[in-house]
């Protein structure tokens, strides 16, 4: 014969089973992280539509023509930094270098389309349509070669830092790659 012990206190409890409190707080337990994971993912999402520009306000206005644009950016270049009679080949007005572009549409699939469009739209950097009459040559090629050093003095990097909320990584490109994703952008 086996012998059953229960405790006078919980014997005297009506409806008391140890499996269903079990479950119960098992049961909250399961809500409370649930409503945690759907916290930390509303608040992840939240910040990415912020990053991306999701904000829904309108957009700074840029400078209609490559001339206005280089007078809002910096006068004096810093040691190293491109200018525009550095840059090599120069740019003919109206000549485009298929080869070049060829190059440089390779090199923008590889890595530059991850955060960058071809349209108007911002993925994580901005979009590259019409980038050419938004900003000088030497600026796009300085923000190529020289990302950190046009990140610490440039204002309008800073702002579009402000703005994406991440900094453009080192590519590692040289300038001849980076004058070639130059020629590709000026077909956009």
């Amino acid at each position: 014969m086996g012998l059953i012990c229960v405790s006078p206190t919980l014997a005297a409890v009506p409806n008391f089973e140890p499996e269903n409190k079990e479950k119960q707080m098992l049961t909250k337990k399961a809500t409370v992280y649930r409503n945690m994971a759907a916290g930390i993912g509303l608040a992840s999402m939240m910040a990415l539509v912020a990053a991306c520009g999701g904000s829904g306000s309108a957009p700074a206005e840029k400078p209609a023509t490559a001339n206005e644009a280089a007078k809002t950016e910096a006068a004096t270049p810093l040691p190293g930094m491109i200018t525009a009679d550095q840059i090599v080949p120069p740019l003919e007005e109206g000549k485009i270098d298929q080869a070049m572009v060829s190059k440089g549409k390779e090199i923008y699939e590889v890595k530059c389309l991850s955060c960058h469009s071809l349209g108007t739209n911002r993925v994580v950097g901005p979009g590259w349509e019409g980038i050419m009459k938004q900003r000088t040559p030497e600026w796009i090629m300085n923000m190529i070669l020289h990302t950190d050093a046009m990140l610490e003095t440039d204002p309008e990097a800073q702002a579009m830092l402000e703005e994406c909320l991440v900094r453009m990584p080192n590519q590692n490109l040289t300038n001849e790659e980076a004058r070639d994703v130059l020629e590709f952008m000026r077909t956009l």
